[in-house]
C-alpha cells in the first residue's frame, strides 16, 4: 500500500514498522539497515529532522523505511506515549506516514490507533478474525467517537477447501462494509515475499495490484469506498469457490 501511495502519487511515504521483535518490512522491501525505529525510541531526545533521516532506509525514489530490529536480545515494553515524538518528527519530513502496528493490545498500541488519521483492519474471513475485529471496531468507536470507522480490508479470500465466512456475514455484525477482498494467491505473494518486491513490480496487471491501487485512493482522500456487486475480484472469488 505504501509503495502504491509514493509510486501512484507521487508523494514521499515513510514506513514505520512498530513491530520491533518481530517485524518483515525490512525483509519486504529488501533492505538491511544498521539503524531502524529502535534507536529512536529508545533514544528520545535526540529525535528531530536530521536525526531521523539518518535512521530511514531508502526503499524507492520516494518511499523510506524506518525498520523494526526484529531480535529479540532486549524486551520492548513502551510508555503510551513512546511513539508520540516519533510520528510528530516524521510527520514534518513526508506528507504520509505508514504505521504498521504489531496485532497488540497495550497502552502505546491503543494510544497509537486513538491518534491515527486513518485505520486499516486486515482480517481473514475466519470467526477468530470476525470476533477480534467486531472488539477492535467497537472498541475504536469508543475511543474515536468523532472519527469515520476504519477501513476494513478481507484477505486470503477463497482458499481452496476451507470454509469461510461470506463477506456478507462478515461484515454484517460489524457495521463497515469491507473495501476490498484480497484472494488466496500464493504464488504472487510468495514470489514478491521471497524476493523482496512489492506486487506492482512483480505483476503491475494483477487484478490485485488494481484492488490495492484503488485502495491507496481511498486512504488518500482521492475516492470514496464504493464495492462494485460484481467487481473483477468478486468474479475470481466466484471461480475459487466453485474451484473447492
Amino acid at each position: 500500500m505504501a509503495w502504491a501511495i509514493s509510486n501512484l502519487f507521487e508523494n514521499e511515504v515513510v514506513v514505520a514498522d512498530l513491530d520491533l521483535p518481530f517485524g518483515t518490512a525490512n525483509i519486504n522491501f529488501d533492505q538491511d539497515p544498521a539503524q531502524g525505529i529502535a534507536e529512536a525510541v529508545f533514544s528520545p531526545e535526540r529525535i528531530d529532522e536530521v536525526y531521523l533521516d539518518r535512521l530511514l532506509a531508502q526503499c524507492a525514489e520516494r518511499l523510506s523505511l524506518l525498520a523494526a530490529p526484529s531480535t529479540l536480545d532486549r524486551v520492548y515494553d513502551f510508555d503510551p506515549e513512546a511513539f508520540a515524538q516519533i510520528i510528530d518528527t516524521t510527520q514534518r519530513t513526508a506528507p504520509v506516514l505508514v504505521l504498521d502496528v504489531p496485532h497488540a493490545w497495550n497502552g502505546w498500541t491503543k494510544t497509537t490507533l486513538a491518534q491515527a488519521d486513518e485505520i486499516v483492519i486486515t482480517a481473514t474471513p475466519d470467526l477468530a478474525n470476525l470476533r477480534n475485529t467486531k472488539n477492535l471496531i467497537d472498541t475504536l468507536k469508543k475511543l474515536r467517537p468523532n472519527d469515520k470507522p476504519p477501513v476494513l480490508l478481507l484477505n486470503q479470500a477463497g482458499i481452496p477447501k476451507r470454509p469461510e465466512i461470506s463477506l456478507e456475514d462478515f461484515a454484517e455484525p460489524l457495521g463497515v462494509i469491507p473495501a476490498a477482498t484480497i484472494p488466496f494467491e500464493p504464488q504472487l505473494f510468495g514470489n514478491a515475499a521471497n524476493n523482496g518486491r512489492m506486487l506492482g513490480e512483480m505483476d503491475a496487471s494483477n487484478p490485485i495490484v488494481e484492488t490495492i491501487n484503488d485502495l491507496a485512493h481511498v486512504l488518500t482522500g482521492r475516492r470514496d469506498v464504493k464495492p462494485k456487486k460484481k467487481s473483477g475480484l468478486s468474479g475470481i472469488l466466484d471461480r475459487l469457490k466453485r474451484k473447492s
